[in-house]
């Protein structure tokens, strides 16, 4: 036979078909006459025969059990394979079935893949929706086109967001650095003030320690003096009982029977505690009173003072009547407690913080209220604590 004419590839074709199901061969075997066949096709071949095992091509009688895997051919099958698919784009462009070497026309849309006419007939794609592969082409050109409109249409909504989003950033930084530059200014100018203010009080305390004692004792333009006797200092920091006998105007400022005094700095809303270190001669009186206190007469404390006291070798709560306070110990050092919001006083051992006595929440009035002392007898003396 002249095969000069013949393609080489269709050639190859027919030699790596199985004579019985005229496909590419699958898992080739070869038989004892020399005849290769697929191992499904020959098996089923001689399940269905009546007679003993017979090539189904010479017909010779041959052992089943001598089936043998012929992989030298299995390789030149794939060889094939890929030629034909080489051939096949090389001559039409067009992609073809690897199982069939048909072109691939059609699209099966329920396993979305390109089948050629052969594979729609066949049982895996016969119920399935087929469509033309230029139809599926355009079908998903179109897809590809609308979510790449969809894509560019959310990324331009995105970046308006953004820049919307920094210009807002930006004004409200530039808004921002305002109210910081503007607030550093006002506690600049606050702290320039302060700071001249101390200074102008430094030296107004400086010059006022630098005069007679008889000047001393004036708070300000006020005396500090309750009566003969009774010393204080600017700002106040303790008061003494000294037998000294001065010549002072009548202040109405000034307590005229009684050695006390009222604090330098007054109270009327918040939180405020001080320290005080008593002494340990004599007898002493620490507290509060209403900036309104009556100042001339005796002293009463239910007009307008609150305080605690060591007076006789006992303690006191300055109440109406008074409240013997039995304390086992003598503190040193009295921390007094004043919360204006509350109208409460409260009197505590600084030593070991045990509670003296409270006057409770409501005693207070609204009004202005000053630290009060009051010092009794030769060598008493009462001292703020810093």
């Amino acid at each position: 036979m002249d095969t000069t004419n013949i393609d080489p590839v269709e050639h190859l074709q027919d030699e790596v078909a199985c004579p019985i199901c005229l496909e590419y061969f699958k898992d080739p075997v070869i038989i004892e006459c020399g005849h290769n066949f697929c191992r499904a096709c020959i098996t089923q071949c001689w399940e269905r025969s009546a007679t003993a095992a017979s090539c189904p091509q010479c017909r010779e009688t041959v052992q089943q059990s001598n089936l043998r895997p012929n992989r030298q051919l299995a390789n030149i099958v794939e060889i094939a394979k890929r030629l034909s698919f080489r051939a096949a784009e090389g001559a039409g462009g067009e992609r073809v079935s690897g199982e069939h070497q048909e072109v691939l026309k059609l699209f099966c849309e329920e396993d979305q893949t390109p089948i050629c006419v052969v594979c729609d007939r066949s049982p895996t794609h016969c119920a399935h929706r087929v469509v033309p592969v230029e139809k599926a082409a355009q079908e998903y050109k179109k897809q590809i086109q609308e979510e790449r409109q969809k894509i560019v249409s959310e990324f331009q909504q995105l970046r308006q967001f953004l820049e919307e989003q920094e210009r807002l950033l930006l004004v409200w930084l530039e808004k921002l650095d305002k109210e910081i530059v503007k607030i550093w200014n006002e506690n600049n100018t606050k702290l320039s003030e302060e700071i001249s203010r101390l200074s102008e009080l430094i030296s107004e305390l400086e010059g006022k320690y630098q005069k007679p004692a008889s000047e001393f004792l004036f708070l300000g333009s006020r005396p500090v003096l309750a009566r003969t006797g009774l010393l204080g200092t600017l700002p106040l920091i303790g008061v003494k009982w000294e037998e000294i006998q001065q010549e002072l105007p009548d202040n109405p400022e000034r307590f005229d029977t009684e050695p006390s005094v009222l604090g330098w700095e007054g109270f009327t809303s918040g939180r405020h505690c001080w320290e005080m270190e008593v002494g340990d001669r004599g007898g002493w009186v620490v507290g509060v009173a209403k900036e309104s206190v009556r100042r001339r007469g005796e002293i009463r404390p239910g007009e307008g003072i609150w305080a605690v006291g060591y007076v006789l070798d006992q303690f006191w709560a300055l109440t109406s009547p008074a409240t013997h306070l039995p304390l086992s110990w003598v503190p040193s050092r009295i921390r007094v407690c004043l919360d204006c919001d509350q109208g409460q006083v409260t009197f505590i051992d600084a030593g070991d913080g045990a509670p003296i006595f409270t006057f409770p929440p409501g005693s207070v009035p609204g009004e202005r209220i000053r630290p009060w002392f009051w010092v009794l007898g030769v060598g008493s003396r009462l001292r703020l604590c810093p």
